[in-house]
């Protein structure tokens, strides 16, 4: 994982300096300059290779309060990304070593994720977690949520849909009978969250780092988390049966410069938002600059929606390599999690066959 303190993970921006003098040619406005052109690999594809992360401040959804508020004003940026100047110091305080099995270091700032898990994400000290220390900006803009709808939420589902019952942990029923009732990331199949997509979101919480390698055939997405790879055939059809590997179907082509990727196949451990039989995400990763991949993505489904919806992003670059993640929960707390609740079952048993006084 990468130290949260890394501020590089956001997107850089920077303006160039006004002429020094008379003599210096006065730069062009933003406007007028020629529109960024990615470069190009050997053979004529535009060049989205490297490793690149989508961690943020930006959650996917607006949060309350914000209406239909697309973006920040600068002061809110800039109080926003201070906190987290706060966030890291305290988090980082040294834990006392006499300290409880439940302590939680306390924090003047405290992120509503980070509480929904139990404080910070379990109990890693800050150092440990990288979720982002910067709002997302697209095209210049700070964005309030990944969402572009208009209230930056999921939109309403047609009359008379329902969640189908997922194959993991499903709600109101007993979900430790089996290691496949558990969620596929405390398996270690995936990761939590969709790190790995479509769509390909972060998590809040780290390793949120991406590979981009391309040959003439294919593009490979190489998930950090879980150690994942999407492989997109390009100028290919999707599958005709109805098998569904886990990220889906993903066919690619090339409009101009930007790669189109479509999803079909999805399995239900991995639906969005409910659905997942009859969806279909296509994302877009265009090169807008030598350190932005603009990417975006609109889900369907006619069975579900009533018109289509998306959202959007820009990775920044990681400046380091992708290095191995290597999963450890199904591998050992899996069997502690099933073997504790049948210590339970087995204590209710007993209790019913004791004979009543």
């Amino acid at each position: 994982m990468r130290l949260a303190i890394a501020l590089f993970l956001g997107t850089a921006l920077s303006a160039g300096s006004l002429a020094a003098h008379a003599q210096t040619p006065t730069p062009a406005p933003a406007s007028a300059q020629a529109p960024y052109k990615a470069p190009r690999l050997a053979f004529g594809q535009p060049d989205l290779q490297g490793v690149w992360s989508n961690a943020s401040l930006t959650p996917l959804t607006r949060p309350a309060g914000l209406g239909d508020r697309l973006t920040y004003t600068e002061e809110e940026v800039a109080k926003l990304e201070g906190n987290v100047l706060i966030e890291i110091e305290e988090g980082n305080a040294p834990t006392d070593p006499n300290a409880p099995a439940d302590f939680v270091q306390k924090s003047t700032v405290t992120r509503p994720e980070f509480q929904a898990a139990g404080g910070d994400v379990g109990g890693y000290n800050r150092g440990w977690l990288d979720p982002g220390n910067h709002v997302m900006r697209v095209n210049g803009e700070a964005r309030t949520s990944i969402l572009t709808t208009p209230n930056g939420m999921p939109p309403a589902r047609k009359a008379g849909v329902t969640t189908p019952p997922s194959v993991q942990m499903p709600a109101g029923s007993n979900s430790f009978d089996s290691y496949e009732r558990r969620s596929a990331g405390e398996r270690c199949i995936v990761s939590f969250g969709r790190n790995g997509g479509p769509p390909m979101l972060a998590n809040g919480f780290y390793n949120n780092n991406y590979q981009i390698t391309q040959t003439p055939d294919y593009v490979v997405i190489t998930v950090e988390m879980n150690h994942d790879a999407r492989i997109v055939r390009l100028n290919s059809q999707h599958r005709k049966d109805d098998v569904r590997p886990y990220f889906g179907d993903s066919i690619g082509w090339w409009d101009g410069d930007t790669l189109v990727v479509e999803t079909t196949h999805i399995p239900r451990s991995q639906q969005f938002m409910g659905s997942w039989e009859n969806l279909k995400i296509t994302e877009r990763f265009t090169r807008v600059g030598e350190d932005r991949i603009h990417y975006s993505f609109t889900a369907e489904d006619p069975t579900f929606w009533e018109q289509p919806w998306g959202g959007e992003y820009e990775f920044a670059p990681l400046g380091q390599p992708l290095y191995e993640y290597a999963c450890h929960e199904g591998n050992h707390a899996l069997p502690g999690i099933l073997l504790g609740e049948r210590v339970k079952d087995w204590a209710v048993s007993d209790a019913a066959a004791k004979p009543s006084r």
